[in-house]
């Protein structure tokens, strides 16, 4: 997820820097802007996710003579 975010923004800098030569410029922006949207993607996931209910199978069953 954090590896989505630094590589796009660090993508982003270099993109719109004048280093890159001027036939890449727009092809590293915008590989740069896919992966900023694959980490909101993924955040997102992993923020709205369910917690699973815990298996009632694997559960240990109280001794009703001990429970007083």
């Amino acid at each position: 997820m954090m590896m989505f975010f630094t590589t796009g923004i660090i993508g982003v800098i270099i993109g719109l820097s004048a280093v890159t030569p001027p036939n890449l410029k727009i092809m590293i922006t915008l590989m740069s802007m896919i992966n900023v949207g694959l980490g909101a993607f993924f955040t997102f996931l992993y923020l709205t996710q369910i917690k699973a209910n815990p298996d009632k199978r694997k559960k240990k069953k109280k001794d009703p003579k001990f429970d007083k």
